[in-house]
C-alpha cells in the first residue's frame, strides 16, 4: 500500500474507533423500574416509551415491575431490588426521615391527585364525618401514610377511626360491598370507582378541594443509582418524559399502545382514567419548565406538611427530597397548555 493512502486508511480506522457506538451496539443497560400498582392509565407513558423505543435509543433495557403501593415500590428502590420507581412524594418523605436513601427526581402530576372516595349512604360530605368510620388501604398505601396531615388540618380525631389493611385489588371492592366506609385514592381512578361502586352512588373528597394541595405521584430514585448510575437515570427520566410528551399529543395512539402492551387492561376505564391524569398535567409550571419540573416552594411546602403533622422521628430538610438536575427540559405540547 502506498503511504499516502496507508496514511488515509489509519486516519479512517482512528475515526471510526474514536465515534461512539449507536445504543444497539452497546450492551444494554439494565433498569428496573418499579411501578406503584398494578398498570393503569397513570402509566401508559411508560410502555408507549417502551414501544417507541425512546428507552432503547438510551442503551436501556427498561423492566417494569407491579408493586402494592408506594411504600412497597420504595423498598424495591431502596434495598436495590430496583433502581427507579413511582411513589407518593408524601411516603418518599416519610420514610427519608426513617433512613430511606432516596430522593424525588421528577414529578408525575403536577397538581394533586389525593382524594378519599365514599359513597351517598354514608352521609359522609366532609373530612370531620369520618370519624366513627371504617376505611381500608393498603399498608403502604401514600394516602393511609399522609392521612395523619390530613386528618390533624381538619381536627379528625384519628382514634375515632378504624383502619382496616387490604390489598391494592380490594379497594374498590372494599368499599362496594360496604366491608368500609371510605377508600383513600387518586382522583384520577374515577372510572373504576363508578363501574364498582356505581356512579350515582359515587361520592368523592378531593384533598384539594379541602385546602390540602402537595406534590404527589413522582419518579424517585435511590442515591446510589443518582451516583453511579447518573446518566442512566438522565437518559431513562428523558426518554418516560418523551413518552407523556407522546401521550399528551396522541393520546388515542397511546392507548392503543398500551393496549398492545398490557392486552388485559379495559380500555372503556382506561381512557378516561388516562385523560383525568393529563389534566393534572396541564399547568404553567410544565409549560414554562418542561414535563416533570418541580417548583421549590411547592416541594418544600409538601415537606412542611409532612414534617408537622405526621409524627416524623426526625425533620427532614427540603434539599434532601428533591433534585430537578437529572431532568432534560421536554417541552409540554401545545394542545395541552392553558
Amino acid at each position: 500500500m502506498k503511504p499516502v493512502l496507508r496514511l488515509v486508511a489509519l486516519v479512517v480506522l482512528a475515526v471510526l474507533v474514536a465515534m461512539p457506538l449507536p445504543a444497539s451496539a452497546q450492551q444494554m443497560q439494565k433498569v428496573v423500574f418499579a411501578l406503584n400498582w398494578f398498570p393503569v392509565g397513570d402509566h401508559a407513558a411508560y410502555w408507549v416509551a417502551l414501544e417507541k423505543g425512546y428507552y432503547k435509543e438510551k442503551g436501556l433495557d427498561v423492566e417494569l415491575q407491579n408493586s402494592k403501593g408506594s411504600g412497597d415500590s420504595i423498598a424495591k428502590v431502596d434495598t436495590g431490588r430496583a433502581d427507579i420507581g413511582l411513589a407518593d412524594s408524601a411516603v418518599v418523605i416519610a420514610l427519608i426521615a426513617k433512613g430511606a436513601k432516596i430522593k424525588v427526581v421528577g414529578m408525575v402530576f403536577d397538581k394533586t391527585p389525593l382524594n378519599i372516595w365514599t359513597r351517598k349512604d354514608t352521609g359522609i360530605t366532609k373530612p370531620k364525618d369520618l370519624e366513627g368510620k371504617t376505611l381500608a388501604a393498603p399498608p403502604g398505601d401514600g394516602q393511609r401514610q399522609m392521612f395523619p396531615a390530613f386528618a390533624k388540618i381538619h381536627g379528625i380525631d384519628e382514634k375515632k377511626i378504624t383502619w382496616v389493611s387490604i390489598d391494592p385489588a380490594a379497594k374498590m371492592v372494599s368499599l362496594a360491598e360496604k366491608r368500609a366506609d371510605a377508600v383513600p385514592d387518586y382522583t384520577t381512578g374515577q372510572p373504576f370507582w363508578e363501574k364498582a361502586v356505581g356512579k350515582e352512588n359515587l361520592v368523592r373528597m378531593p384533598w384539594a378541594d379541602f385546602g390540602f394541595d402537595m406534590y404527589s405521584m413522582s419518579i424517585m430514585a435511590s442515591e446510589k443509582t443518582m451516583k453511579e448510575r447518573a446518566k442512566v437515570l438522565r437518559d431513562f427520566l428523558e426518554a418516560s418524559y418523551k413518552g407523556w410528551r407522546d401521550v399528551m399529543e396522541n393520546p388515542q395512539e397511546g392507548l392503543a399502545i398500551f393496549k398492545k402492551r398490557v392486552p388485559e387492561i379495559d380500555l372503556s376505564l382506561i381512557e378516561p382514567n388516562m385523560k383525568l391524569g393529563l389534566d393534572l398535567m396541564k399547568t404553567d409550571r410544565y409549560a414554562k419548565n418542561g414535563i416533570g419540573w418541580m417548583e421549590e416552594k411547592k416541594m418544600c411546602h409538601s415537606v412542611d406538611l409532612v414534617n408537622t403533622y405526621m409524627g416524623l422521628p426526625a425533620k427532614v430538610e427540603c434539599k434532601v427530597v428533591f433534585t430537578n438536575e437529572f431532568l432534560t427540559k421536554i417541552e409540554l405540547p401545545k394542545t395541552m397548555r392553558q
